[in-house]
């Protein structure tokens, strides 16, 4: 079985949890068949098999380096992209009309999983690539898709996003870059943006900067920030490249993990005019960058799942190899010993890692699949459910696997023991490269205060409902399924616990105390997670029960290995959110009280 992704938890997830041929009745996917996804997904299976895997620990022993005038990455790097871009990869999801695949979301993001589990930090590059590509089919001109779009679907240009500055990081209304109009249409733009991923490189023809900047005389904060496309180089009419756009790398980032991905610090016109052209209306960037960011939050998700995933199967390989000790009840020191899987607290490691993996990628494909029923539906009303489903859930989609397959990554290492902790393993890596999505595309904490100060207040409570009503369905659908009694129980007692929570916090914000409402959003983040993944396993459970009467050969383990992990998490991890709720109910001041002096 590969290391890297599970290849009958994709097929599970895709047609028998999400019924992805649904989709193949839309008009917007009825040009694709299975064989069209399968195949996809096979070739995703090769390539990352066999060219990003295979250079992953070169390229984090040997990270990008600038010498001043140029970046520096291995050449395994471009070689994988390379053939990443000729099989297709990069216009997947992009409509054929400026020549891509236009394939589903969820079918795109299942193919990405691959990637992100063989090389999290090569992969990132068109990672990047896939959000621009989103927001300017979005938002931008005819002329700038022509000009930049279709490039970037050929993979010829590559594209970051451009938020924060040294000064600003999280906080966008303090942002100082500066977009002056001038009488030829483009602006001119000045200033710094840091932490870029992908900012320079030498692996495309053009990097296509998507830049948040001010211009000057618009509203103060965020609602004067503005959107624009900033290329590495200008762009002639007939689509040459021109001249330097006088975008100067200041210096790389060095980084805990994710290393073979550029990190940068850009400075726009210090030595001589930079050009941005603005995309949509002035003053949207933000709203126009959010569309961007929130297919990118889950993407984000989905790179901590993998990274979970991956280490889940490291892991678990070497359990199954790994001879050490004997059975407590087995006294004799001259009987084998047995593979330390056999041991009940590995076997505890191994179900945490393979609750919060497979839970987490059931939960990221489902928003994937949100996506693409929105896309398709021609209902109105039924649109706007789906988009309210989708505010919600993004920043659990984001915030739990980054939090809790990272903790899935110390479990890996903790049954590796000394050699988990050592470069002989890759699993050392895993962890590193994963401590960051709890931090890029909004902190673990800012996802809480979005969550909690915003998504389930907004409308009047219209997303919050809408999902309450889907958890209403699946108890529903499994009352009268014996097997999974247990479950359901637990799963209605931590929905009405959360609901009431939820209340007294908006009650409390409602009476002015936003602050004491707002300060432990984290811990309600946390809890609002495990309640949405506790249901993202009774489904998948629900699935497993009625396929396992008729499953024959390694089905039967599988199925049944999907119903033990979901006992795992009800049992050790749901119970959890009680414990929160309590104190979250009480709107406990203890940290929001804690005097700067008494630190």
């Amino acid at each position: 079985m590969s290391l890297l992704v599970n290849p009958r938890d994709l097929d599970f997830l895709l047609y028998e949890l999400l019924d992805a041929e649904v989709l193949l009745a839309t008009e917007i996917y009825g040009h694709h068949d299975r064989e069209t996804f399968n195949a996809v997904l096979a070739s995703a299976e090769r390539l990352a098999e066999d060219l990003f895997a295979p250079h992953a620990a070169r390229l984090d022993a040997n990270e990008p380096s600038f010498d001043g005038e140029r970046v520096y990455i291995i050449p395994e790097v471009k070689a994988a992209i390379d053939a990443y871009i000729e099989s297709g990869f990069m216009g997947m999801a992009a409509s054929s009309e400026y020549g891509g695949m236009q394939l589903p979301w969820v079918v795109t993001q299942a193919a990405c999983a691959w990637f992100m589990a063989a090389d999290v930090a090569a992969n990132a590059y068109a990672f990047l690539t896939h959000a621009a590509i989103n927001l300017l089919s979005a938002f931008g001109s005819e002329a700038q898709k022509q000009r930049y779009l279709v490039p970037m679907i050929e993979g010829r240009y590559f594209g970051t996003m451009c938020l924060s500055e040294p000064q600003a990081g999280s906080s966008l209304s303090d942002i100082q870059l500066r977009a002056e109009p001038t009488a030829a249409g483009h602006y001119l733009i000045k200033g710094t943006k840091m932490w870029i991923s992908g900012g320079e490189q030498e692996l495309s023809e053009n990097i296509v900067h998507l830049v948040l900047a001010k211009i000057p005389g618009g509203p103060p904060g965020v609602k004067g920030i503005s959107l624009f496309v900033v290329p590495k180089y200008r762009v002639a009419d007939d689509g040459s490249l021109g001249a330097k756009n006088n975008i100067v790398l200041a210096g790389l980032n060095h980084k805990m993990g994710y290393r073979g991905t550029t990190n940068t610090v850009l400075n726009f016109g210090e030595s001589g005019e930079c050009h941005g052209w603005l995309v949509g209306e002035a003053n949207q960037g933000l709203s126009y960058m959010f569309h961007m960011m929130n297919e990118a939050r889950i993407g984000v998700g989905m790179t901590a799942t993998m990274s979970g995933y991956t280490g889940y199967l490291h892991s678990l390989q070497y359990a199954r190899e790994r001879p050490q000790g004997r059975l407590p009840q087995q006294k004799d020191p001259g009987s084998p010993q047995v593979p330390i899987i056999q041991h009940a607290d590995i076997k505890r490691l191994l179900l945490a890692q393979k609750a919060a993996a497979e839970g987490a990628l059931s939960l990221a494909l489902y928003c994937a699949w949100l996506l693409d029923r929105q896309r398709g539906s021609t209902d109105d009303q039924e649109r706007r459910r789906l988009g309210l489903l989708l505010d919600i859930l993004t920043p659990i989609a984001k915030s739990w696997p980054s939090e809790f397959c990272l903790e899935g990554n110390k479990h890996a290492i903790q049954i590796l023991g000394g050699y988990g902790y050592t470069r002989e393993f890759p699993l050392e890596r895993f962890y590193r490269d994963n401590r960051l999505n709890a931090i890029h595309e909004g902190t673990h904490g800012i996802q809480g205060i979005d969550l909690l100060g915003r998504k389930v207040s907004m409308q009047d409570g219209a997303a919050w409902t809408a999902l309450l009503a889907e958890y209403r369905a699946t108890l529903d659908e499994t009352a009268a399924v014996a097997e999974l009694a247990e479950y359901r129980g637990a799963l209605a007692a931590a929905v009405d616990t959360l609901a009431a929570t939820t209340r007294t916090l908006v009650d409390m914000r409602a009476a002015g105390e936003v602050n004491r409402a707002l300060a432990n959003a984290t811990l309600y983040l946390d809890a609002f997670g495990h309640v949405v993944i506790a249901w993202m396993w009774l489904r998948q459970a629900l699935v497993a029960v009625r396929a396992l009467p008729a499953a024959a050969g390694s089905d039967v383990d599988f199925y049944r290995g999907k119903l033990q992990a979901c006992r795992y998490f009800y049992r050790y991890e749901l119970p959890k959110v009680a414990e929160r709720c309590a104190l979250l109910a009480d709107g406990d001041d203890t940290c929001l009280s804690a005097a700067e002096s008494w630190f």
